[in-house]
């Protein structure tokens, strides 16, 4: 069986982080592995608190890992602290890890500040360079590039401007226009539009957590980069219409809708 690991914070109701990863590589029939940066306090109303754990401790995850069951391909979702970053950067290059996904998690679906601005420029010019594909949605992309985004047009110069410090692949995610959910996967400076219409569901909560995991689920399983993301692409979109209606907030989704499907 292919191997993948998580690299995040977690969501004790499920629904996003390290739980939502890990529900993500079971229903693509991968085996998952889950590294924890931040305990965290949150439910489909927000985020209560963060409890980051320690760079030493983050370590002993990496080796306890590493040095048992490598994994085919990684994800890395929520990293708050700069330190933190170093230490996920120094074991990525120690263990030569491939088929890297950074998800760069800055604000949750209810809105939280989930990074230190500290952070941030760790994680642009040293963890994102790392990796083979990153996966921002728009607001994520506008923190990167600095500017706002609010067209099809904007999206593609942003991942032109992100391209002038980044090699690797680009999907800006256009979930948060509300016409349509259009991503732009900028591909070897091709430009690749995966068109899907707006699903009228609010309850969208950990959908980019699910979506890079699903990516990673089938690089770990051999398929190319583009045919990696239009795939995560489909699973992440029947995921919604599945309509799962669960909390008080912005729900989860229903991460096993391909499983039910065939049974």
């Amino acid at each position: 069986m292919n191997t993948v690991l998580t690299i995040a914070g977690t969501d004790p109701t499920g629904g996003a982080g390290v739980q939502a990863d890990l529900k993500t590589f079971m229903a693509h029939n991968v085996y998952g592995m889950s590294i924890i940066t931040a305990l965290v306090a949150q439910n489909t109303l927000g985020v209560k608190d963060i409890m980051n754990v320690t760079p030493d401790f983050l370590e002993e995850q990496f080796d306890c890992v590493f040095n048992d069951i490598f994994p085919d391909a990684l994800k890395i979702g929520m990293v708050s602290e700069t330190e933190l970053i170093h230490t996920i950067v120094k074991k990525l290059k120690q263990y030569h890890a491939r088929h890297i996904v950074v998800d760069p998690v800055m604000v949750s679906t209810s809105g939280s500040r989930l990074i230190e601005d500290s952070a941030l420029d760790a994680l642009k010019y040293e963890l994102i360079p790392l990796s083979e594909i990153i996966t921002p949605n728009i607001p994520e992309a506008e923190v990167l590039i600095g500017k706002k985004i609010k067209s099809k047009e904007d999206m593609i110069r942003a991942a032109q401007d992100i391209r002038q410090w980044y090699q690797g692949d680009i999907l800006i995610k256009g979930g948060h226009f509300e016409d349509r959910a259009d991503d732009l996967l900028y591909h070897n400076n091709e430009k690749i539009w995966l068109e899907c219409e707006h699903i009228d569901n609010p309850n969208t909560h950990g959908t980019g957590c699910t979506l890079s995991s699903a990516i990673a689920s089938h690089l770990a399983s051999g398929y190319d980069m583009i045919t990696s993301v239009r795939k995560a692409k489909d699973y992440i979109s029947g995921a919604l219409k599945a309509n799962l209606d669960l909390g008080h907030g912005s729900g989860p989704l229903n991460h096993c809708w391909n499983l039910k499907q065939k049974r």
